[in-house]
């Protein structure tokens, strides 16, 4: 811890500081949620191959007659069961923007949702794991309003300036202008804005900043939260002269939160959102005592080339270099679009333009961020679904094999699967939410009422139940496989490139998990004769048109 701090702050007097995170961990160290859950993990982290995440925001799917949080752990446990362990329920705080992730305040659930005796209440029956987003805070928020209510204590909290000043080598996600012009009662200043004018950046420069921050961290833990997501983490500390991105201080913020969860709840998991190139990204969980697990960016867009060419031939070599030590949460698309920043560097030119004509034929957006002065693809706006099947040319029968051969994927490769809620509902565009809104990202957050879902997840000619009950079989077959654990040993087998062949070895089995991701019939020998778990069948050697196999 003090070399953490002493990094991060040379200037400032770090006995005291670590003083100031003991009195911080002190306060909530002996909660009964987390003493309990220290004894049940036995303090240590525990992921297996049972393990897989469902990601939703609390108000996704609503009733009229009770809290969203309410309606989301009703949904859990009558449709969800045990197919997941753990739910990703995306900012419930009070916030003024950006789907939640404009926070107002860290410590208060929005009450339109519930309160935090629902979250605790799913955490009983789930994992929960929550957002602290950490780079930014909402323009509405008490610390700063108080900044430009010229409050002392708030006025070291965020970048600001007098005059505008050279940004020009700061990477940019967005399009926008990087800083934002505010009166204050000191006069015009200017503040660092990296996601839009309502989400003001933090200044972790300041150790009081980082005192909070650790403030929030142990407060989720003591809500029952095991899962803590670092939203937008590459961002969080500014230099500059610099990109202003994945800088060595953070990578000390996120040792200094590991090291804190070390100590009080060891069972706690950190997972890094790093929309970057691989070797960024991979840097946070290669380095000891940083993050527990990172999101496996490159996997979506790889996965849609994959289908749109026959081809697993690059999803193949990117998958194949991934250390096994290395733990990624694998998923095919997000609340968020689907990040282009890894992919750009390993498709050909043609076939990432492909990638991009493909989206916008399917219905579609992209977005762009700054750089160089010119606007650059960063993302995908796209349901799944859509992003796989053609709606031009529909084939329920085609396209559903199609999709959960594609998501099948994510619960194949090296990882632990995250879904999406509306990845799990095979939910079409939400064209209608992105006209009302403005906002690409609507495409994949359209809001869904629980009695007319329970209606068509009933119903076994709905779109939404024949996706959802073949992932959920696969989701019941996968955590029966031990081989399926994320830290076994496995490989990448080169076969016919319109095959993903992952095989995996636990003591003296292999299970070969096969995905065909083209409309032909494939026929490999060696596999005649083994044991199809998914069909509980032998298998004939004939890897069907977008078939899905765990051949033992």
């Amino acid at each position: 811890m003090k070399d953490i701090l002493e990094t991060l702050f040379p200037d400032e007097d770090i006995n005291n500081l670590i003083d100031r995170v003991g009195d911080t961990v002190a306060r909530y160290e002996t909660h009964r949620t987390i003493l309990e859950k220290r004894k049940k993990y036995k303090d240590e982290i525990s992921l297996s191959e049972e393990d897989a995440i469902l990601m939703t925001y609390a108000d996704t799917i609503l009733s009229e007659e009770e809290k969203p949080l309410q309606t989301l752990h009703k949904f859990l446990k009558s449709h969800i069961k045990s197919a997941f362990t753990a739910v990703h329920i995306l900012p419930f705080f009070m916030s003024s923007s950006d789907g939640g992730f404009a926070v107002i305040d860290y410590g208060r659930v929005d009450p339109r949702l519930g309160g935090w005796d629902d979250i605790e209440a799913i955490a009983k029956d789930y994992r929960v794991m929550a957002d602290l987003v950490l780079n930014h805070i909402s323009s509405h928020s008490a610390w700063f309003q108080g900044f430009l209510a010229g409050d002392r204590r708030y006025q070291g909290y965020f970048l600001a300036f007098d005059q505008p000043v050279d940004v020009s080598k700061v990477f940019r996600p967005r399009e926008h202008p990087l800083l934002t012009r505010f009166e204050t009662a000191m006069g015009s200043k200017y503040v660092w804005t990296t996601f839009g004018e309502d989400q003001i950046d933090l200044n972790f420069h300041n150790p009081e900043v980082l005192i909070e921050i650790l403030g929030v961290f142990m407060g989720y833990l003591s809500h029952g939260i095991e899962f803590i997501r670092l939203d937008a983490i590459a961002y969080v500390w500014k230099e500059l002269g610099t990109d202003c991105v994945n800088l060595r201080q953070t990578h000390e913020i996120v040792k200094f939160l590991r090291t804190v969860a070390e100590y009080v709840a060891p069972y706690a998991i950190i997972l890094t959102e790093v929309n970057f190139p691989f070797s960024d990204n991979v840097s946070y969980i290669e380095a000891r005592h940083e993050a527990n697990l990172a999101y496996h960016f490159a996997l979506p867009p790889l996965t849609i080339d994959s289908f749109n060419y026959k081809d697993t031939a690059i999803l193949q070599a990117e998958t194949a270099r991934i250390r096994r030590d290395l733990p990624f949460m694998n998923f095919l698309t997000s609340h968020d679009g689907i990040g282009l920043l890894s992919a750009k560097d390993l498709l050909p030119s043609s076939r990432f333009k492909m990638l991009l004509e493909t989206i916008k034929a399917h219905g579609g957006e992209i977005s762009y961020r700054a750089a160089n002065g010119a606007p650059t693809p960063y993302e995908l706006n796209t349901t799944a679904y859509d992003a796989i099947n053609d709606p031009r040319r529909p084939n329920r029968e085609t396209d559903v094999k199609r999709y959960v051969a594609a998501c099948a994927v994510a619960l194949s490769d090296k990882g632990i699967p995250g879904i999406y809620i509306h990845c799990l509902l095979g939910s079409r565009n939400n064209l209608k939410g992105v006209e009302e809104t403005g906002e690409k990202r609507m495409i994949n957050r359209e809001r869904l009422s629980f009695e007319a879902l329970s209606r068509d997840l009933s119903n076994p000619d709905s779109l939404k139940n024949q996706v959802m009950a073949k992932l959920i079989h696969l989701l019941e077959i996968r955590r029966e496989i031990p081989a399926f654990h994320h830290a076994v040993k496995r490989d990448i087998v080169s076969s016919d490139k319109r095959l993903f062949i992952m095989e995996r070895k636990y003591e003296k089995k292999c299970t070969t998990a096969v995905i065909n991701v083209s409309d032909d019939i494939v026929f490999l020998p060696e596999y005649e004769g083994k044991l199809d778990r998914l069909r509980n069948s032998r298998f004939d050697g004939n890897f069907r048109a977008y078939g899905v196999y765990f051949l033992e």
